[in-house]
């Protein structure tokens, strides 16, 4: 069924056509490179998978419990609203809500493919291109698993959130090589890991949970290689230059934050959009969550160079500025554990099942005899 059957609104024209601005730059050297960021390419080489076969497709998803929600993490919980809705409605309602937090996954992954497919036109760096090169196809595959799960798991979508289209639009529009890096690589896709990892952390749905698992093991190396390269450049920038993209960082960050909202999931339940707007504010389970989304971005800008009084201040206003001390290695070591963890388990759980059939073909063939 084509995706825009699928959509709750009209998402319109199903191109959308962002002018690039900007030189694509080759690079004739060959032979250099900075040690840290080959290895990540190769890592990235060696960490490739088929989404077809490392996940369990024929997992079962009850599309109206999909992510195990608790009714307190809910909007409408403890509102007039609340009390109105049945058990059905309560069912539509987790149903939307999963399908606009997958769907904006699904958007984001495929605005993080084109931002490394820029990276790689436009970065300078050779080891750079080699490494975004990878990224590129991490990105498809992750549109891929994202947009199978909307369409066979749950049979709905919803159109790409405004805020998150903006700040897409803004960063590719950008002339200057490093902003695919600072709005993809740094805001969305530190956002979205944070996003990732509290649901991965806290569904007991095992189909969620393995494609949250597996994907944020490879955002990991992409924030990595984030961090590596915009680290290096902003070393040499003048105050001026990095004061212009720690504006740019408060708007996007402005942006992530409005974007969090799901607005439009309340206003399909026929809530008035200025009241679903103040709904969403005053959800103190969506203040946290909030607030915890940025437990990425934080530390990854300060790491990079990015700390002046203005971006603090903001920060501060955001009641996220503590989040700068947190230890971005740990949370992406742990990333990497957990998917790993993930596959031994499963291969055991297949080697279980392999030797069972085998007693069981041996037992029957001594019952034959």
């Amino acid at each position: 069924m084509p995706t825009h059957d699928l959509y709750v609104n009209d998402p319109g024209d199903s191109l959308w056509q962002v002018p690039a601005n900007g030189a694509a730059r080759f690079n004739w050297e060959y032979d250099d490179g900075r040690d840290r960021l080959l290895a990540l390419y190769q890592k990235g080489k060696d960490k490739q998978w088929d989404a077809r076969q490392r996940i369990d497709w024929d997992l079962e998803v009850d599309p109206h419990d999909a992510l195990g929600t608790p009714d307190e993490s809910m909007p409408l919980y403890g509102t007039r609203h609340w009390d109105k809705l049945t058990d059905k409605d309560k069912g539509e309602l987790r149903l939307h809500q999963a399908s606009w937090q997958f769907s904006q996954f699904l958007h984001g992954e495929q605005g993080a493919m084109v931002c490394a497919a820029r990276i790689v036109e436009s970065v300078p760096d050779l080891d750079a291109k080699f490494y975004s090169a990878t990224q590129t196809m991490d990105e498809a595959r992750h549109a891929e698993v994202y947009g199978r799960f909307l369409h066979d798991k749950l049979g709905l979508v919803y159109p790409i959130n405004d805020n998150l289209r903006s700040l897409l639009g803004d960063t590719l529009r950008d002339s200057r090589w490093d902003m695919p890096y600072l709005g993809m690589q740094v805001l969305i896709e530190g956002l979205a890991l944070a996003a990732f990892g509290l649901i991965r952390d806290t569904t007991d749905k095992p189909l969620p949970k393995q494609i949250l698992t597996y994907v944020m093991q490879d955002e990991a190396r992409h924030v990595a290689f984030g961090r590596l390269a915009l680290r290096d450049h902003y070393k040499q920038l003048t105050d001026a230059e990095l004061r212009e993209r720690e504006e740019f960082v408060i708007e996007g960050c402005h942006l992530m934050r409005d974007r969090l909202r799901g607005e439009e999931v309340l206003e399909n339940f026929g809530i008035p959009k200025a009241e679903a707007a103040e709904l969403s504010e005053r959800s103190e389970f969506l203040q946290l969550f909030r607030r915890l989304l940025f437990s990425r971005i934080v530390p990854c800008v300060k790491d990079i160079g990015l700390w002046g009084r203005r971006l603090q201040e903001a920060y501060v206003g955001m009641g996220v500025f503590e989040m700068g001390d947190s230890n971005l290695d740990l949370l992406m070591a742990q990333d990497e554990e957990l998917a790993e963890q993930l596959d031994a388990e499963r291969f055991a759980a297949e080697e279980r099942v392999r030797i069972a059939e085998v007693r069981t073909a041996i037992e029957s063939g001594a019952t034959d005899d």
